[in-house]
């Protein structure tokens, strides 16, 4: 099998669609990736890109495309729900086949210093490539945000891996680094009350005494005047999407609020749904050889 990786760039423009194709068409024009998927959403104001390819390609396009958006995007005047500090906000590396964790750490280390050098934007390393452990979670790394990056910044113990020492103010700053699939998990609730999507978030979320795999946290979507829990579920081995769910409902429930749907942004590990296919039906003695899709690809 080829050497293939997986990059999921996230993008602080959500609305112009031409805008973003125009930072997209990066990724396309490289020879060796090809574009998996990618979503907007106007509330968060972010756009959630996936593609694959060989090691030197992506990590080409991931560079093209992150000096594309520093070209095209405004921090200055950028405004969503979502936590963000940078143009292009954040750019993991996930081994998919014959390549392993190690090599994409060391992936991390170079784009990330290509993109301070080469464009002056400040970077950090997180998740595998983190050059401390309290640089690790990516909520660690970007709490403050774009608005509060400048300050942050002078404090010796958050000085960038690469690049300047002071905020970029057009495009911010980016974090980049190694890690496993993750599958971002939405679940939106028939209330309009922040305080609740909040409270139920810190039930879920890891750091907050609920699950170790599960970071989480309350979100407006005004468009359609309801709350979100918005998740990145960083193992859904160890904390299957159902578990998750079930727990929101309850947790909903105290507050007489109703959960009236889910969504799954970007692309997700198809055992992460069968997982809770086999859940919820209650399919006994269930093999993964009984998927069509998994006996056609082997």
């Amino acid at each position: 099998m080829a050497k293939i990786v997986q990059c999921v760039p996230n993008f602080s423009e959500g609305v112009d669609k031409l805008l973003i194709e125009k930072i997209i068409d990066e990724i396309r024009k490289v020879e060796g990736t090809k574009l998996m998927d990618y979503s907007m959403d106007k509330d968060h104001n972010r756009c959630v890109t996936t593609f694959i390819g060989t090691p030197e390609a992506v990590e080409e396009a991931a560079f093209n495309a992150c000096k594309k958006a520093a070209e095209l995007i405004d921090m200055s005047k950028h405004k969503g729900e979502h936590p963000r500090m940078g143009a292009t906000d954040v750019i993991p590396l996930i081994p998919i086949s014959e390549v392993t964790m190690e090599e994409c750490i060391e992936m991390s280390k170079r784009l990330g210093k290509r993109i301070g050098e080469e464009l002056g934007i400040s970077v950090f390393l997180y998740e595998k490539s983190a050059s401390a452990p309290y640089r690790e979670n990516l909520a660690s790394v970007r709490k403050g945000q774009y608005e509060g990056m400048n300050e942050k910044m002078k404090d010796e113990k958050w000085k960038p891996d690469f690049g300047p020492d002071v905020l970029n103010v057009k495009s911010g700053a980016t974090a980049v680094g190694a890690r496993m699939p993750l599958v971002a998990f939405n679940v939106n609730l028939d209330t309009n009350n922040l305080e609740i999507a909040n409270k139920i978030a810190r039930s879920v979320r890891g750091r907050s005494g609920g699950f170790t795999s599960c970071k989480a946290l309350g979100v407006e979507i005004k468009e359609r005047n309801i709350v979100q829990v918005t998740m990145n579920m960083v193992d859904y081995n160890s904390t299957p999407l159902y578990r998750v769910f079930d727990m929101i409902e309850r947790e909903a429930k105290r507050y007489g609020v109703n959960v009236i749907g889910s969504e799954i942004i970007g692309l997700v590990p198809m055992m992460a749904l069968i997982n809770c296919a086999d859940y919820y039906l209650r399919i006994e003695n269930f093999r993964e050889d009984q998927i069509l899709e998994k006996r056609i690809y082997e």
